[in-house]
C-alpha cells in the first residue's frame, strides 16, 4: 500500500521533503562568495522583508533548528531564578531533552491542559511567591501555535494571555513550530497573531512547513534582544552561510508560499479526519483545528499500520496515535491509508 517511492506517512511534518521552490532559491545564492555570519545582501534583504511581515520595530535572527530558537529566546527575556509557565504538553517541557532549563537555568512550572492551550485560570496555579527568595520567579508564559493537539489558540486568546502576563511583569513567549498553520486556521496574518495580539518573543518556525532548515527569533521589542547576538553565537547558532537560511525564508514568504503550504496540509488533515471518523473501532478525540489528527485506534493494530504508513503513539495508555498531514500530503495518500485502516479493524 505505501508508496514506495516516496515512504510518505503521517508521523511528522518534519519527516516530509523540501519545496521546490525551496531547494531552487538555495540554489540561486550559491554564486559566487559572500561576506559571512550573516553580513550577506540576502540575509540583509530578507531582514527588512520580514519586518514589513512582523513590523518595523521587530528584531529577527535566524537560527538552524526550532529548539534553539526557544531557548535562546526564553534566555533572552529570563533570569537562572526566573520560571516559565506552559502547558505540559508542550514541546519545550516534552520534546527538547531539558534543553530550556539546562541554558537557561529556569525552572519550567507546566500546566495540565487537556486541549494543550493555557488559560488565565490555569496560569493562576503558578502564580504566587513573587519577591519570596525561596521561590522561582515566574516571568515567561511560553504558548504553542498551533498547540501539540493540534489546537489553535484565538487572536483573543493570545491577547487575553499577554495582557495578563504584561500586568505581572511578565514576557509571552510563542512556540511558533507551526504558527503558518494557525495563521490558514484562523485566515489572519503572522502580526495579528504574534506582535498585534502582545506575544514578546516569537520562535518563527519554517522547518514544517516546506523549508530545508532554519528558524527565526523574533523580538517585538527590541529593548529584549541588545546582547542577543552574542547569545546566539555562544549557543551555536550563528550561522556562518546564513544566506542558506536567509533564501529559504525569502521564498517561504514569497508569493504566500508558506500558506500555499499550511493550506493544503490544513486541508488534507480535514480529508484525513473525514476518511476516518466513521471507521469502526476508531475513535478521533477532537476535530483537528490544524495539520494533526487524533485518534484511538486498537492497540493491536498499531506495528502493523506503522509498517506502511508510520506514525507516532501518542498516549501509549489509552492507545491515541496522531497522525501530521504535511504540504506534500495527497488524497492518495489519505484513501489508501484509510482503507489500509478499514482492512485492519475490520
Amino acid at each position: 500500500m505505501k508508496d514506495e517511492k516516496t515512504g510518505r506517512g503521517f508521523a511528522s511534518d518534519n519527516n516530509s521533503g523540501v519545496h521546490p521552490e525551496i531547494l531552487s532559491a538555495i540554489q540561486k545564492v550559491n554564486t559566487g562568495h559572500e561576506i559571512a555570519y550573516g553580513d550577506d545582501r540576502y540575509t540583509q534583504k530578507v531582514v527588512l522583508k520580514m519586518k514589513k511581515v512582523f513590523g518595523d520595530e521587530a528584531e529577527i535572527f535566524f537560527v538552524f533548528i526550532g529548539t534553539a530558537a526557544n531557548v535562546l529566546g526564553l534566555s533572552a527575556v529570563t533570569q537562572p531564578y526566573n520560571a516559565v509557565i506552559t502547558p505540559d504538553t508542550s514541546h519545550i517541557h516534552v520534546d527538547e531533552c531539558g534543553a530550556p532549563e539546562k541554558f537557561t537555568g529556569c525552572k519550567l512550572l507546566t500546566v495540565t491542559a487537556p486541549d494543550g492551550k493555557l488559560t488565565i485560570d490555569l496560569i493562576k496555579e503558578h502564580m504566587h511567591g513573587f519577591g519570596f527568595e525561596h521561590h522561582v520567579q515566574p516571568r515567561v508564559i511560553s504558548i504553542t501555535q498551533s498547540t501539540e493537539l493540534g489546537t489553535v489558540y484565538t487572536l483573543d486568546e493570545i491577547k487575553t494571555i499577554a495582557d495578563y502576563a504584561h500586568e505581572h511583569d511578565m514576557y509571552l513567549h510563542m512556540d511558533g513550530a507551526r504558527i503558518s498553520n494557525a495563521v490558514v486556521a484562523l485566515d489572519t496574518d503572522f502580526y495579528s497573531m504574534t506582535g498585534g495580539s502582545g506575544v514578546d518573543v516569537l520562535s518563527f518556525g519554517g522547518t514544517k512547513n516546506g523549508m530545508m532548515y532554519g528558524e527565526a527569533v523574533v523580538f517585538f521589542n527590541n529593548s529584549l534582544c541588545g546582547d542577543f547576538k552574542y547569545r546566539r553565537k555562544q549557543g551555536m547558532q550563528l550561522a556562518s552561510k546564513m544566506r542558506y537560511i536567509a533564501a529559504q525564508f525569502d521564498a517561504f514568504l514569497n508569493n504566500d508560499l508558506w500558506r500555499k503550504n499550511a493550506i493544503h496540509a490544513n486541508t488534507m488533515a480535514g480529508k484525513l479526519y473525514q476518511a476516518v471518523k466513521d471507521i469502526d473501532g476508531v475513535k478521533v478525540t477532537r476535530k483537528p483545528e490544524a495539520n494533526a489528527v487524533f485518534a484511538i485506534v486498537p492497540e493491536e493494530i498499531i506495528p502493523a499500520l506503522q509498517d506502511e504508513y508510520f506514525f507516532y503513539v501518542w498516549d501509549e495508555d489509552t492507545s491515541e496515535v496522531r497522525w501530521m498531514c504535511s504540504f506534500d500530503t495527497t488524497e492518495e495518500d489519505i484513501e489508501q491509508f484509510a482503507s489500509l485502516l478499514k482492512k485492519f479493524t475490520s
